[in-house]
């Protein structure tokens, strides 16, 4: 199937340099899509801005406020009725533009809902993950402009839809281009804003925290979700994930052991 002219999407992303990997995003919406609206930071300088220009997106730039504000920033500056969020590393499947494609066709079944989740596919370390904790990991990224916004936690921010959520079949494509070094760093850097948006909800961390959350996530990823059919990844990505969990909360139980005393 194939569009006769752009849909009334607003394609939102937001970018720190990432001129190694926005184009795939770019080029798989491009061309049905009736508006790009990209948000970069301000300190981005590896031509992020330029690349996204060449394909007719808008570029703004600001000063970094968390992964909320910044993606509400961006949705903001939407014009057209609906709203399709993508993260810089990510790209429309083919099915799932086709998809996407038929169900604007189909006036009476757009206006059921305020907005649309489907699944999510990751490459990792020459894999598309297809099981695990990884998969189907469906998000809701498609939504009619005023029905939805931002709100969460920095790291965990998640879409808060008013209205009815429809479902989606096909794949949106996760190519994260990471190596294991740089999936090892996130965890560090991932694991302080936890560290953060703890002590501003006055989270606390315990030993049930510390030993059995992990134990239950490497479980659950590896055998309940089969995590095993995808291979020695599969079991990295179940061990990776147990090893954040206690990260995340060895950080914030250290901060709670090691909190200044009040002179």
């Amino acid at each position: 199937m194939t569009a006769t002219k752009p849909l009334p999407i607003s394609v939102c992303i937001i970018a720190g340099n990432e001129a190694a990997r926005i184009r795939s995003a770019l080029e798989s919406v491009s061309r049905w899509s009736g508006e790009i609206i990209v948000v970069i930071n301000d300190d981005v300088a590896d031509d992020t801005d330029k690349i996204a220009e060449s394909f007719g997106a808008k570029v703004f730039r600001e000063t970094w406020k968390g992964y909320v504000a910044q993606k509400n920033s961006a949705c903001e500056k939407a014009a057209q009725e609906w709203i399709l969020s993508l993260d810089a590393d990510e790209a429309v499947s083919i099915e799932l533009r086709e998809e996407i494609l038929k169900l604007f066709a189909a006036p009476e079944k757009l206006q059921s809902f305020a907005a649309f989740s489907f699944p999510r596919r990751t490459l990792f370390c020459g894999r598309w993950i297809r099981h695990g904790d990884w998969y189907p990991d469906r998000q809701t990224r498609l939504w009619r402009r005023g029905q939805a916004h931002w709100s969460g936690e920095n790291v965990h921010e998640r879409l808060e839809v008013d209205g009815t959520t429809g479902r989606l079949h096909a794949d949106l494509l996760h190519d994260t281009a990471e190596t294991i070094d740089r999936q090892i760093a996130k965890i560090s850097s991932y694991s302080e804003a936890f560290l953060q948006d703890s002590r501003a909800s006055g989270r606390k961390a315990g030993w049930f925290d510390m030993a059995a959350r992990p134990a239950w996530r490497f479980a659950r990823s590896y055998f309940l979700r089969l995590g095993f059919l995808d291979g020695w990844q599969g079991a990295y990505i179940a061990w990776m994930t147990a090893f954040y969990t206690a990260t995340r909360y060895a950080k914030v139980r250290d901060a709670q052991d090691n909190k200044p005393k009040p002179n």
